[in-house]
């Protein structure tokens, strides 16, 4: 398959993620993270349209497991900013949700709203990155991704039209957002709009996403280099920080989720106990709903015919 792919993160054991598949109608992302992960094998591109997605797809869906869901996605933003005109990702969900494949959208966008008819109709949940509720450190961090209060307000939407919603607090950066009450309040603050799902995790650095960090924050240098290489450990290609620090770090939300009795997960720390670990799923796919059932595909001529 080229398109529809199973997700496999590198082989990294310390990943909690139930099967799935995963797809990316963009290569590259114009989010422009500073902390981005995927970069070391997409580049620091603009989004682009992979080619031939919509007749790829349509080969793919013939080979996959229905029982699975698809997430989307997990390199590249679904929605970019040029989605706004190019509509891919829409073509896409159009194609798999009437199928009645389960789907999760993950993105740190508020474009998702222009497919509120779609999402809220067929199997969907989304999974909605925020790092922090401070607006000016979020523009530093995420450059070009939506703002934190347009993220909040396109969670309500999705509450408005009952579709489930999960929120990734993710990355942690040590000094840069994580102050415990505030950690507290962002937890908070997306329960109160109808998060039923937290999943966190710290900062994983990787050469090229270290320097960014440290090329934006250069007052940060020597503390996180320290903190990261003397006394970090490396696990699968990155390093992490010390166990005992990365669990205080993500405490404060855990304790949070778990005062305000939603499910909460960490992302590949490694942290399965309990006191860390409580939900059906780690990347919140338990969430997706059933509403309308697989259908069964037999022949796929063309994606002209299939459309119409």
């Amino acid at each position: 398959m080229s398109i529809i792919t199973r997700f496999d993160p590198w082989r990294n054991k310390l990943c909690t993620c139930p099967p799935k598949y995963t797809i990316n109608p963009y290569t590259g992302c114009s989010h422009s993270c500073l902390y981005c992960y995927a970069t070391s094998y997409i580049k620091r591109n603009k989004s682009t349209p992979k080619r031939d997605l919509l007749s790829r797809l349509i080969r793919d869906i013939n080979k996959i497991k229905p029982n699975l869901p698809i997430d989307m996605s997990l390199s590249s933003d679904p929605y970019p900013p040029e989605e706004r005109e190019i509509r891919l990702t829409r073509k896409v969900l159009e194609i798999i949700l009437p199928l009645g494949f389960k789907v999760q959208i993950t993105t740190k966008s508020d474009l998702y709203v222009l497919d509120i008819d779609l999402i809220s109709s067929y199997n969907v949940a989304v999974s909605e990155t925020i790092t922090t509720l401070d607006n000016s450190l979020a523009r530093k961090l995420e450059i070009n991704a939506p703002s934190p209060i347009n993220r909040l307000r396109a969670l309500e939407t999705l509450k408005a039209n009952n579709v489930p919603f999960s929120v990734r607090i993710d990355p942690i950066i040590p000094f840069l957002n994580d102050e415990e009450e505030e950690l507290r309040e962002l937890v908070r603050t997306v329960a109160r709009i109808g998060a039923r799902h937290i999943v966190t995790s710290t900062y994983k650095a990787r050469p090229n996403n270290f320097r960014r960090l440290i090329n934006a924050f250069p007052e940060l240098e020597k503390k996180l280099h320290k903190l990261y290489y003397p006394k970090g450990k490396m696990k699968f290609g990155y390093a992490y920080l010390p166990i005992s620090l990365r669990k205080k770090l993500l405490f404060p939300i855990i304790d949070e989720a778990k005062k305000l009795n939603i499910t909460y997960a960490t992302c590949r720390e490694g942290l399965v106990e309990k006191d860390f670990f409580r939900t059906p799923s780690c990347d919140s796919t338990h969430l997706i709903p059933e509403k309308v059932p697989i259908k069964t595909i037999k022949t796929l001529v063309t994606l002209e015919e299939f459309l119409k």
